[in-house]
């Protein structure tokens, strides 16, 4: 090898296999129901990805191929590069947490984080010394020699966690594991979730029917619907650009416009937009619209109308009106008691800018 072409290698990007790869992965039922439909995605090395979708659109079955407690109709599953179609899952190299915890009772919290490894003959010390590093992990030191029934949900949780990390798995597939908490615990336990991934540094794929959950604890999302992915992307992403009509509407509320397009106007039938690009379904975020009796300035986008609805979401007030041209519009402004609010059967003007629209081509409208 040449001098030039050592340079030349040297400078190319180092190749990185992705941790957990599906390719054209499908599910078909012996009924005939195709519960995953060619589904491909790649999950790179210490990502938290989110499978987010609603019931029965195949997030679970696409997590348990990953574990291999599905069988491939078709395609294939990798995991850091490696064909897992003939392993079984007691021989891959990922770990599951699912919502019902199935945490050993007459088992201390120690031993129920050591039972993999003791299955696994691992040595003594080595047992020990990993039980307290997931237990430092999780945040339940001290906790070691309480037994499940003595532990709140949010820290039976914890040690559910604890127990699959302890095998120090390649992937951590977890399925819903906060459906069955309260709405409190569930808001904290996204953030122990996202802490201890980052420590761990462990890629974790999460199934979640939860929309703020997603945004919340995701680096990526892949949105799911009737078998297929609809949209992936960051969180960012997905709820400031959706590409197709679903991942719009699933994702928060949004205001929608649906037209004909053209040299930049979308002819909405009465209501007419200034939109970025080329498209036929225009899509606005309620935060995005201002409202005011009278608009403290000009938006490329202001129409008038009236106040059908003030309702209060705590730190936000949402207005519902109807604009003149008959189109409903939904508007979110913080709830700020400096600010008068207004009252069903106001008048008011509502605008928004360019920027603040997403557009969907008409292909992904459906």
């Amino acid at each position: 090898m040449t001098d030039t072409q050592r340079a030349a290698t040297a400078q190319q990007p180092e190749t990185t296999v992705a941790d957990a790869e599906l390719r054209e992965a499908t599910k078909t039922y012996p009924d005939g129901t195709v519960a995953v439909d060619h589904v491909s995605l790649a999950v790179q090395r210490g990502e938290f990805f989110s499978l987010l979708g609603p019931s029965g659109c195949g997030k679970s079955t696409t997590l348990r191929l990953i574990a291999g407690l599905e069988d491939l109709t078709s395609g294939e599953v990798l995991v850091r590069g490696e064909p897992m179609r003939s392993r079984p899952a007691h021989k891959r190299p990922t770990n599951m947490v699912f919502q019902r915890l199935a945490l050993f009772p007459h088992l201390t919290v120690a031993d129920n984080i050591a039972f993999g490894l003791k299955l696994k003959r691992r040595p003594a010390a080595e047992v020990r010394d990993t039980v307290g590093r997931m237990l430092e992990l999780v945040e339940l030191s001290g906790y070691d020699k309480r037994y499940p029934h003595q532990l709140s949900g949010g820290q039976q949780q914890r040690v559910a966690i604890a127990r699959a990390l302890a095998n120090e798995p390649t992937v951590l597939l977890l399925d819903e594991p906060l459906g069955a908490l309260d709405l409190r615990l569930r808001v904290q336990m996204q953030q122990v979730l996202k802490d201890i991934q980052q420590t761990s540094g462990t890629t974790f794929i999460y199934v979640t029917h939860d929309q703020t959950e997603a945004l919340t604890m995701s680096d990526r999302i892949a949105v799911m619907n009737r078998g297929r992915i609809e949209q992936v992307g960051t969180p960012e992403e997905l709820y400031a650009r959706p590409s197709t009509r679903f991942a719009a509407t699933f994702i928060g509320d949004t205001n929608l416009f649906e037209g004909t397009c053209s040299e930049g106007r979308l002819d909405a039938g009465g209501v007419t937009l200034t939109v970025p690009r080329p498209g036929s379904l225009a899509c606005v975020r309620p935060e995005r619209v201002s409202l005011a009796e009278t608009l403290p300035r000009s938006y490329a986008n202001t129409f008038t109308g009236t106040v059908e609805q003030v309702t209060l979401h705590g730190p936000t007030v949402r207005y519902r009106a109807r604009l003149d041209s008959g189109h409903r519009i939904l508007a979110d402004h913080p709830n700020d008691a400096r600010q008068p609010r207004l009252l069903p059967g106001d008048r008011a003007e509502l605008g928004f800018d360019v920027e603040s629209v997403a557009v969907i081509p008409a292909e992904h409208t459906t």
